[in-house]
């Protein structure tokens, strides 16, 4: 190759490395020790009419035997999209956002993180996982078939753009039994969840970088702790309303709040 060739290739490389940078490698986290942290608490809630489509009742024709177990739905199984009670919008996500160094991540309860298929449900139907490793556990005995299929959610913080759904692993499960598969999101850590055997199985995960991400408890609340002092956007995630935020600064040794209200607007 000429030497003026080879002058225009590498400036065309390094412009394309401009105009497509390169993904998939999100900045990484550190753990330390963290001595005087602070923590951030407070809870979701939701506030006026719950939309038209918060519930679906689906009907189950697949293995009914196993997935009819609603004897208030019988025949069908109802899908909680947005699940409200005394105020609380349970199913909800909290993160700190960006957090480049703190605690250590825990290590899960039983050593794996586990999506268990139980009843031809997902449970839990909102987890927070590490990127690596996880289980999938089928539950519901011989001549039950499961398809799992995960899908990265990129674009949820675009407000006017289309999230798109980049699978990261879809398989058959027909026997019970464990299979370890990897999560690797590489442009988004939101995660839905399909069973594509049963199209009433539903679920959503996040997979941070870093572990101060919980899901709300049953009463809308939720409490990050260990966190190193300092300023920091909080954000909430709920799958049908998208993203809110907000800033504080974490006090050393001590709480602040933060509260999320949703709403149908």
């Amino acid at each position: 190759m000429r030497a003026g060739n080879l002058r225009c290739f590498v400036t065309l490389g390094v412009s394309l490395m401009l105009v497509f940078p390169i993904v998939g490698h999100a900045a990484k986290y550190k753990e330390i020790d963290v001595s005087d942290g602070g923590s951030v608490t407070g809870r979701v809630s939701f506030e006026g009419a719950l939309p038209e489509d918060a519930v679906d009742l689906i009907t189950i024709t697949k293995n009914p035997e196993v997935c009819d177990k609603d004897p208030d739905n019988p025949g069908r199984r109802e899908v909680v999209w947005v699940d409200v009670k005394d105020g609380a919008l349970r199913g909800a996500f909290v993160f700190i956002d960006k957090i480049k160094e703190g605690k250590k991540w825990a290590e899960p309860e039983g050593g794996n993180y586990v999506i268990l298929q139980k009843g031809c449900r997902f449970r839990p139907w909102a987890q927070v996982v590490r990127r690596g490793p996880i289980v999938i556990r089928h539950s519901d005995g011989e001549g039950v078939l499961h398809n799992i299929n995960t899908r990265e959610l990129i674009g949820v913080e675009k407000k006017k753009k289309k999230v798109v759904k980049r699978t990261m692993f879809n398989f058959g499960q027909p026997d019970p039994g464990d299979i370890m598969e990897e999560i690797k999101p590489r442009r988004s850590h939101y995660i839905a969840l399909n069973c594509e055997a049963h199209n009433f199985m539903f679920g959503f995960m996040m997979a941070p970088t870093h572990p101060y991400a919980v899901v709300v408890g049953e009463d809308g609340s939720f409490s990050i702790d260990n966190i190193p002092p300092g300023k920091y956007t909080v954000k909430a995630w709920h799958p049908r309303f998208g993203i809110q935020k907000t800033k504080l600064e974490v006090p050393a040794k001590d709480a602040v709040t933060a509260d999320f209200t949703f709403s149908n607007k």
